[in-house]
């Protein structure tokens, strides 16, 4: 179960993407003493939380930045529901699956609407040079990077957009793989 202090350490990471030191525990955890930083940092340690590098100094574990599981949710009728901690799920495994070729785009534009992407939305997406029938890509088409459908039949290669206000798009010249869709990620 989370506490307090890992909150804490998970905020502090999240903002600086790295471990607070010793004296930068000190003020955030409101202790006047190394001393309680050391018994806080050992419990965390124990738990698994925090390991420490070949230098000393504190890292995230795997089991740092999982988010708890808690069961299912009815998106049909109402149903009663027991909240109970069935696991946790991290999700940098969930989503990443090759984290060096990995990286995320902020969405602008409207043609993929009809696939769920909106404007403002964030994808995850992982470099490619080669995309499957319907895939969602990144790519480049006679000079200019989009978002779309790749389309691939009968030897004809294009990119269809996901709203019917937009046409497909032949490319006149090249059409470059440069990433395949992964993950959207909305925040409401």
């Amino acid at each position: 179960m989370r506490n307090l202090y890992q909150t804490k350490l998970e905020t502090f990471y999240e903002g600086n993407k790295r471990m607070p030191t010793y004296s930068e525990m000190l003020k955030l955890f409101g202790f006047k003493s190394k001393n309680a930083v050391a018994r806080v940092v050992e419990k965390l340690l124990d738990a698994g939380l925090v390991a420490k590098d070949h230098l000393g100094r504190l890292i995230p574990t795997q089991t740092f930045s999982e988010v708890p599981m808690l069961g299912l949710v009815t998106a049909g009728f109402p149903a009663t529901v027991e909240e109970e901690l069935v696991d946790t799920v991290n999700l940098d495994d969930m989503l990443i699956k090759n984290k060096p070729l990995t990286y995320m785009l902020e969405v602008d534009g409207d043609s993929m609407i009809d696939a769920h992407i909106e404007k403002g939305d964030m994808v995850l997406v992982e470099k490619a040079t080669t995309a499957k029938d319907m895939q969602i890509v990144i790519a480049e088409v006679d000079g200019e990077f989009t978002m779309k459908y790749f389309r691939e039949k009968g030897g004809k290669r294009w990119l269809e957009p996901a709203n019917k206000n937009y046409k497909p798009i032949y490319p006149e010249h090249s059409l470059n793989i440069n990433a395949v869709v992964k993950a959207v990620i909305r925040k409401y």
